[in-house]
């Protein structure tokens, strides 16, 4: 689906403020109400909206750390990495998932409240997985950037 200057300044909006008010945004958008409402359902039915969520702070929610870990599976196969992805869902700790080249085939964010829980997910998930080979973890000291915006500007 192709989107215009419209959809994308409503899509930058709503990135910002997904409870902003229909008014509101259409007002910003330069949309009769009624207009907008339908471009945002459209956008949503054709999933290039897919979600609303609330954005926690993990630290209010009693999660501290925040660790990077990079896994190297034992073969270069799709039923071991199906296998992994499944897992991987399964596991709340882990807020993202990338499968990449390189190195290592995953790189996971974990987010946990102690080092102790950070142990535990390791013996659940991670070693319990006979097809990963090795995984490496660093420990995030900062959060510099944390985002969930597209960026939406045209080239």
């Amino acid at each position: 689906m192709e989107i215009d200057r419209i959809d994308r300044k409503i899509l930058v909006a709503l990135q910002q403020n997904n409870r902003i008010p229909n008014m509101e945004l259409a007002e910003l958008v330069g949309l009769s109400p009624p207009a907008c409402l339908k471009r945002v359902k459209r956008l949503r039915e054709e999933k290039i909206i897919i979600g609303d969520v609330a954005i926690i702070n993990p630290e209010l929610a009693g999660s501290t750390m925040t660790l990077i870990v990079s896994v190297e599976m034992e073969r270069d196969r799709a039923d071991i990495y199906q296998i992994f992805r499944k897992s991987i869902l399964k596991a709340p700790e882990v807020t993202q998932c990338y499968q990449i080249s390189g190195s290592y085939d995953f790189m996971l964010v974990v987010t946990v409240k102690d080092i102790q829980a950070y142990e535990h997910f390791v013996e659940r998930v991670l070693h319990t997985d006979l097809n990963i080979r090795k995984f490496h973890t660093s420990v995030s000291m900062r959060t510099v950037k944390f985002s969930t915006a597209v960026d939406l500007e045209e080239s």
